[in-house]
């Protein structure tokens, strides 16, 4: 049985797929009678049913070498597209995550929208995420990849703009699908050339090509630069990570998927890509430069925010940065762990933040607190969701983050300032949420604000005690390193520098100290408020600049193709009322008219010989 599942494991998306499409008759104006809800039942069935064939499969597959599958799907004129599948240990347990966090996802939904009519709608798009994101696991094809993130990309667009009669809601759609848009158009440059220099998009084989390839420096670092492009996009990486604060405008439960797994789509083909990436120096140095950037500035700017879903948004892109950085300095292996643990820790914080949000109408952190007493479970998910992701031993982001730390610690020391510095701004950040939203006194929005109902308490419970069992579960596997080998220093300053955020943090927003916490230069604060202004550069630069393009364009759309188009028609127009009244009927005159056309067009035809000898005549 277990054999028959792991050579089937490649069709686990179709689960998802089946789901989705046996949901849209329940969209509005199709079916009524019932309800919306089987929608959702479907889904809840085929997902769970997609999570114990990855779990049978995962057993089987665990110490084997990888399995790979092709299907033919076109060949002509010398190319060859073949959808190639590797079914390994890491993609089916890539696979397990996801659809383990959407069934959770789904669970929670039933809670959070059981009185919205979108339901065909949403069951629909969450089972074409699960499904595009266990597409790309197995995937082992870049030109494929590429094709399935274009489709994911179209899923968060549709998800994001769920509620479409909500004008922010449909701008933040709008710009997070053109955000995207960016990275992918770069991305697709860079896998159409790609294939001259290597002749081949499968992902072993392009590895196998790196070992020996010899190119022009020039050439790989653009095509390196221009792959790096696409997973910038798709990890919410600077400059293009301001689509996932607008995304954060679609449902709550679609956020739990795209702050834990969809984010990391990029990363997963970065990590695919690393050997052709590692061919150039330059590409190397730009992977680790983007992601310190984004570590380090995401972690500041959600100190500033003060909406409870940028919070998270920034810190989930600062976590990818330091993805970024992994993959810069070849650790892969460090990368997959990080991004495991992530996934988890990051869709616990959004599941009990997103029952604040549910019944209590702000989204305003300054406009909650004294929540505690009143939402006792919904704050043991966030602080164990904080030390998940923190490097609190011992919890799985300890281990990842010390992964990172310990190979870069004799080779690059000041990228382990990087990672210290992040893990304590993000120590620092999620205990400043924790403090405005559970601690202090209850405010007026705050007051009657209960625990949320079973449908959206079970899957936080069960996320709960996965991120806490999460260490024992790679232990079993042997993925972490023993105790006794373990260098010291390093683990220390992971320990300390969570202790020292989480400190600096409580004693500010637990204690007595006034709020909201002002910063002695109002200019710095407004800085980090503001996003580094990114949104107001792009306001004044790109969205200018297209803006007067269109402009330009539109004016001669309107002034000088127009005109000709309409000078064209006016003078056919007086040439035919002309012709109208000078017609009289008689055959001379047809006559001499075609002679004088056919003069005049012999003179033109002529016109180059004739005026070479007149010229010759006269000199």
């Amino acid at each position: 049985m277990a054999q028959f599942l792991l050579e089937t494991v490649w069709l686990v998306p179709c689960y998802a797929l089946i789901g989705g499409l046996l949901a849209v008759p329940w969209s509005p104006g199709i079916i009524r009678k019932t309800g919306p809800r089987p929608a959702g039942y479907v889904n809840l069935v085929m997902t769970f049913l997609a999570f114990v064939h990855n779990a049978i499969a995962l057993q089987a597959t665990w110490n084997q070498a990888p399995q790979e599958v092709f299907i033919p799907w076109l060949s002509t004129a010398g190319l060859n597209l073949t959808i190639a599948i590797e079914i390994s240990s890491v993609s089916v347990g890539a696979m397990l995550v996801i659809t383990g966090l959407n069934f959770l996802a789904q669970i929670f939904a039933v809670g959070y929208m059981e009185m919205d009519w979108g339901w065909g709608r949403f069951y629909s798009l969450l089972g074409l995420f699960e499904a595009g994101l266990c597409a790309l696991v197995l995937c082992n094809n870049l030109f494929f990849s590429y094709v399935i993130l274009e489709i994911l990309t179209l899923g968060t667009y549709l998800l994001v703009g769920l509620w479409f009669s909500q004008p922010l809601v449909v701008s933040g759609a709008r710009d997070a699908f053109l955000t995207k848009r960016v990275g992918d158009l770069f991305l697709l440059m860079g896998v159409l050339a790609l294939w001259p220099l290597a002749g081949t998009w499968n992902f072993p084989e392009l590895a196998q090509w790196a070992t020996t390839a010899k190119v022009d420096p020039t050439v790989i670092a653009l095509v390196g630069l221009a792959l790096v492009a696409g997973p910038m996009g798709k990890c919410a990486q600077f400059p293009l990570h301001l689509w996932l604060d607008e995304a954060m405008e679609g449902p709550v439960p679609s956020t739990i998927l795209r702050n834990s797994v969809v984010v990391a789509s990029g990363a997963w083909i970065l990590i695919k890509l690393q050997p052709v990436l590692t061919l150039s120096p330059i590409v190397s140095s730009f992977i680790v430069a983007i992601g310190a950037v984004t570590a380090i500035g995401g972690s500041l700017i959600a100190i500033a925010q003060i909406d409870v879903k940028r919070c998270l948004s920034y810190s989930v892109s600062s976590y990818m940065g330091l993805v970024f950085i992994a993959v810069g300095v070849r650790q892969d292996e460090a990368a997959l762990l990080l991004v495991l643990t992530h996934a988890l820790a990051s869709a616990l914080l959004v599941m009990s933040t997103g029952g604040i949000i549910w019944n209590s109408v702000t989204q305003d952190v300054t406009q909650l607190g004294g929540l505690w007493s009143r939402r006792p479970i919904s704050g043991i998910a966030f602080i164990v969701g904080i030390l998940g992701l923190i490097g609190f031993p011992p919890l799985g982001s300890f281990w990842a983050l010390f992964k990172l730390a310990d190979a870069l610690w004799e080779a690059q020391p000041w990228l382990v300032a990087i990672v210290i510095a992040v893990n304590a701004l993000t120590a620092f950040s999620l205990t400043r949420e924790f403090g405005l939203i559970f601690g202090g006194k209850p405010k007026q929005m705050s007051e009657r604000s209960p625990e949320v109902h079973w449908p959206m308490i079970l899957p936080m419970v069960i996320l709960l005690g996965f991120v806490l069992h999460l260490p024992l579960v790679l232990q079993s596997l042997s993925l972490l390193p023993d105790w006794a080998t373990l260098n010291k220093d390093v683990a220390l300053l992971l320990i300390w520098s969570s202790i020292f955020g989480c400190s600096i943090s409580g004693i500010i927003y637990l204690g007595n100290i006034p709020k909201p916490i002002r910063l002695p230069w109002k200019g710095l604060q407004d800085l980090l408020a503001y996003d580094f202004y990114t949104p107001k550069i792009y306001r004044m630069t790109i969205i200018l600049g297209v803006a007067q393009i269109s402009k330009f364009a539109d004016m001669i759309d309107r002034f000088v193709v127009d005109g000709i188009v309409n000078l064209v028609g006016l003078f056919s127009l007086l040439g035919g009322e002309g012709l109208k009244y000078s017609t009289s009927g008689q055959t001379q005159f047809y006559a001499f008219t075609v002679l004088v056309g056919v003069g005049v067009l012999g003179m033109w035809v002529a016109w180059p010989f004739w005026g070479v000898q007149f010229l010759n005549l006269i000199f």
